[in-house]
């Protein structure tokens, strides 16, 4: 047998079930074929269901098939194996679990490296290569492989669909376009994507800049850091060389209360013992007088004892004992009275000066913005007083309480054009700009929307230029009669909380926190916010009913 047409490779004569070379290789009915060993390990499995089935194609027999040993294909496999096989693909050309498989690979499958759109079909490169050389193929849209092809056939004509309905968001098939969607506002996929390619590239440019503004945010918080440290490193440095100084002021006061102390416990103790000397000396004199008026008792002779009494009797003159001024246990007691009272005022003073000194290092004011408060008094701390623009009311609103207070009206009021003014939703806008810390209340009847705006939103156009809530813009609490829903950028969240006809909003501006709260005999939060304002806020209203906001002070 000529060798040199083969161009077969080990796939080609291997057996899918063992996915080894073919061992007496039989044929079954539908054309498959197997190691005889491996077929009828997989018929015997399915012989309690008496139907047998092709592990390859699915195809069933009943009776049970009779295998008859493939002469040919075995004589062929054994010439192969003799003159070599082409090199087989290396393990990691096969597709694993997590791959996309070749459709047209029988046995164990490769990878696939393209999938195309119009044949909702993946390929290897051996199979993809017919895109690449029939004309009709090369016009087909290949892609990265997908396992999701399927997901492109119309699940009620078996279709592609090709086409975007944009009435109900969703692609659909030609058929669907003239069914179901008939009379919808229908374009092609293609067109839909370009449409949307343009938006996407938008929120990249978006997304892009606000990278750069955190970028630069970033920059700025990380020379704050180092700005805190460096100030924090100093302070510090200097707070410890005052206390140095205090305590080697304290120590030079204690070294001269000391010295002060030996010395008086110096000249005291000198002026002690010269008294204890002037005694002893006194006392010496005494016993000596002593001694000669008791020899002169005994004189027998009269004349001598006159003649030598009177110079023998005269005494010198006494120390005053008065002098002597003795205080037992109290020689410098009031010294340590005056030392602890200066403890106790020195104590007073720090104690005093130290809650000042806390309370300068907890509000040391660096970028970051204050902690939310937690009452409502502390809130009320940050109460601002708001009126209601009239400029801005749509002509369906009445201010009236000083402009605090809007009311829905089923007639237009005669106000006077302005720019300013909205013209299409009931909306109005507050007179003063919020910045830093704000805090104010909402009173509300029936559904109104509490909200804050950049004063560039529209005035006039659709619902997603000019409506609270609905563009990038804006934010906006919807308070209605049984839920709430925040809104920013035209996406609505439900939120959950306690119903009340009192809405709190509390706006740190340069922390970029935007909250509301339930306000009733308790504040409960109901949701907060937490981005970067780029312009001045204004408290806004959208208004069915009526609002008003609450004097506070």
């Amino acid at each position: 047998m000529a060798q040199k047409g083969v161009q077969l490779d080990q796939e080609t004569f291997s057996c899918s079930v063992c996915l080894d070379l073919l061992k007496d290789p039989v044929t079954i009915p539908c054309g498959h074929s197997y190691c005889i060993s491996c077929i009828k390990t997989h018929w015997d499995k399915e012989d309690g269901k008496k139907i047998y089935s092709c592990p390859q194609c699915r195809q069933t027999f009943t009776p049970r098939p009779v295998l008859v040993k493939n002469t040919m294909l075995a004589v062929l496999v054994e010439e192969l194996k003799k003159t070599g096989l082409q090199a087989a693909p290396a393990d990691h050309c096969y597709a694993g679990p997590e791959d996309v498989a070749c459709d047209f690979c029988t046995g164990r499958k490769l990878k696939a490296v393209k999938s195309c759109l119009m044949c909702l079909a993946s390929y290897c490169e051996k199979h993809l290569q017919p895109h690449y050389d029939v004309a009709p193929l090369k016009k087909h849209k290949l892609v990265e492989p997908s396992k999701k092809l399927q997901e492109n056939i119309c699940s009620r004509h078996d279709e592609v669909m090709k086409m975007f309905c944009r009435t109900d968001q969703q692609c659909i098939c030609y058929l669907c376009s003239v069914d179901e969607h008939k009379g919808h506002d229908t374009v092609s996929a293609a067109a839909e994507r370009t449409e949307r390619q343009r938006e996407l590239q938008l929120s990249r440019q978006q997304i892009q800049q606000r990278i750069q503004d955190r970028d630069k945010d970033v920059k700025v918080l990380q020379q704050e850091v180092k700005a805190i440290n460096g100030s924090a490193d100093k302070a510090v440095k200097n707070t410890e060389k005052i206390f140095t100084e205090l305590i080697r002021l304290i120590k030079k006061r204690s070294s001269d209360v000391k010295q002060q102390i030996r010395s008086q416990q110096k000249t005291e103790v000198k002026r002690v013992k010269q008294l204890q000397e002037k005694l002893e000396q006194e006392i010496t004199e005494l016993k000596r007088k002593d001694a000669e008026l008791k020899q002169l008792s005994h004189t027998e002779d009269h004349n001598q004892f006159l003649h030598n009494y009177p110079s023998l009797s005269r005494l010198s003159e006494s120390t005053d004992s008065s002098s002597i001024n003795i205080r037992p246990l109290r020689y410098f007691e009031d010294v340590t009275a005056a030392v602890s009272q200066l403890r106790d005022k020195l104590q007073d003073i720090l104690r005093d000066t130290w809650t000042n000194i806390s309370l300068t290092v907890t509000e040391v004011d660096v970028l970051l913005s204050q902690t939310e408060p937690r009452t409502r008094a502390g809130f009320l701390k940050y109460s601002h007083e708001i009126t209601l623009d009239p400029n801005t009311a749509h002509t369906r609103l009445v201010l009236s309480e000083g402009n605090r207070k809007a009311t829905g009206m089923s007639q237009q009021q005669s106000y006077s054009s302005h720019p300013d003014r909205f013209t299409t939703w009931w909306q109005v806008l507050s007179r003063e700009s919020l910045t830093g810390c704000c805090y104010w209340e909402v009173e509300r009847r029936g559904r109104v929307f509490v909200a804050v705006a950049y004063k560039s939103i529209s005035t006039a156009g659709s619902r997603k230029e000019c409506v609270f809530g609905h563009n990038e813009i804006s934010w906006a609490l919807d308070c209605n009669q049984n839920s709430y829903t925040f809104c920013y950028n035209n996406i609505s969240t439900p939120v959950s909380g306690p119903q009340s006809s009192r809405v709190g909003v509390y706006l740190d501006h340069r922390a970029g926190v935007l909250s509301f709260y339930s306000v009733s005999e308790t504040m409960t939060l109901l949701h907060r916010v937490q981005t970067t304002f780029t312009q001045p806020l204004y408290a806004g209203l959208w208004v069915y009913d009526t609002a008003e906001l609450c004097k506070l002070k």
